[in-house]
């Protein structure tokens, strides 16, 4: 599988202008991809603020990453702000080549930033199925508790979207790291570059790492996109011979 992380800075709270920049660079991708994955509330920066920002299921920036995916035969990640049912969602949406999404609302609402008081927490794990990957996809602050993302369910790439701030970012380094280690699993993650609406910076980061912690995609601090390949077989047989997830403990998550 071919996967595409795409690493940029962010308009303030304006949906419009970057759905017109994500496309730019998208179309700018001069090889076939099967994932693109874009940062956590790629459309609008992470804003404590909602009420402005928010959209329906059904609204615009849904539409377009639904659009894109189609006409480029592409499945497309990346967070967004969700209004639904009178709450908000930091919500993680999986949109398939076909049009059809699932989606994972962020479990871990950010404290420090007041997230939680704005913002409804979700409560399920989401497990995506495709072309023959099993990907467990989170958002940003679920990096820092690894029960929650424990490879219990077998899966195969381990996948963030982030608004990670840079003074914070040997964190999110180490994290990730231990993240595919201990997961023997495929990590990436994908995080914002720039300045946001608060004056706090962001350096990126964004990175691909192999199920012994290599890097496959190093950090780095410009606006990008990386693309790489992940190989199944090889994944595989690094499980088989080193077996490490044979000797997990068993747990069931609530």
């Amino acid at each position: 599988m071919k996967i595409a992380l795409i690493q940029s800075s962010l308009v303030w709270e304006n949906p419009k202008a970057n759905r017109n920049s994500f496309e730019e660079k998208i179309n700018g991708i001069n090889e076939s991809v099967d994932l693109i994955v874009l940062p956590e509330m790629f459309s609008t920066g992470f804003t404590m603020n909602p009420a402005a920002v928010a959209e329906p299921m059904e609204g615009e920036t849904v539409a377009w990453m639904q659009s894109l995916a189609k006409a480029k035969n592409v499945a497309i990640t990346g967070s967004v702000v969700i209004e639904e049912a009178g709450n908000f969602y930091n919500r993680l949406l999986f949109v398939f080549p076909s049009g059809e999404i699932q989606f994972y609302d962020k479990k871990h609402l950010f404290t420090l930033a007041g997230e939680d008081k704005v913002y409804t927490a979700g409560r399920q794990k989401l497990i995506v199925e495709f072309l023959g990957w099993k990907i467990c996809p989170m958002v940003c602050y679920d990096l820092r508790f690894p029960v929650f993302s424990r490879n219990v369910e077998n899966y195969d790439l381990l996948l963030y979207v982030a608004s990670w701030p840079e003074k914070r970012v040997n964190a999110w380094d180490a994290l990730l790291k231990a993240r595919a280690i201990e997961n023997m699993s495929y990590v990436a993650a994908v995080n914002r570059v720039g300045i946001d609406g608060n004056a706090h910076p962001y350096s990126g980061h964004s990175q691909l790492l192999n199920s012994l912690g290599d890097y496959i995609i190093k950090p780095q601090e410009t606006e990008a996109v990386f693309v790489a390949t992940l190989d199944k077989d090889k994944l595989i047989e690094t499980r088989q011979r080193f077996g490490f997830l044979n000797d997990k403990d068993s747990f069931q998550f609530t």
